[in-house]
């Protein structure tokens, strides 16, 4: 069998319950034909890039699949029927990753409430203006404007 991840959006009206409930459906359906889902991630509610459909978030999940092409292709056609589903994208890959997707990754960093390896940030200064130029002499002091400026 073939490995797939496959992310799909729902509107964001539809209760995190409800679209576990949708994302079991489609691992029943794989089952039916033959496959299976080795893991589910659900990413949350996000904000869309641009509006599909009316909406401005979506919930995003993500599922690694193992099954063969056709169990995918009649997933991918009851989600296209589906009005709850905005987008989808199955992507067929070598191998399932083990570690957690970039986006639970993304969501565990800014979950972090230890944020030391930033630095000092408030008037410490290190800002690109607060640096001496050795490349070049300093400058010199002006003189008066009006005499230079009149030429």
């Amino acid at each position: 069998m073939a490995l797939y991840e496959h992310v799909y959006l729902v509107r964001q009206d539809l209760t995190a319950q409800q679209v576990e409930a949708m994302t079991e459906g489609f691992k029943t359906l794989l089952a039916q034909h033959g496959g299976k889902v080795a893991r589910v991630e659900y990413w949350g509610v996000k904000s869309l890039a641009y509006r599909i459909n009316k909406n401005r978030k979506a919930h995003f999940s993500l599922l690694h699949i193992d099954a063969p092409p056709a169990a995918v292709k009649e997933m991918e056609r009851q989600m296209g029927i589906s009005e709850d589903v905005l987008r989808l994208l199955t992507i067929r890959v070598d191998a399932h990753e083990e570690a957690p997707s970039a986006m639970m990754r993304k969501r565990e960093d800014s979950d972090r409430e230890d944020r030391g390896d930033r630095g000092e940030r408030r008037g410490g200064g290190g800002g690109r203006f607060d640096r001496e130029r050795g490349d070049r002499p300093p400058r010199r002091p002006r003189e008066d404007a009006g005499a230079e400026g009149a030429h």
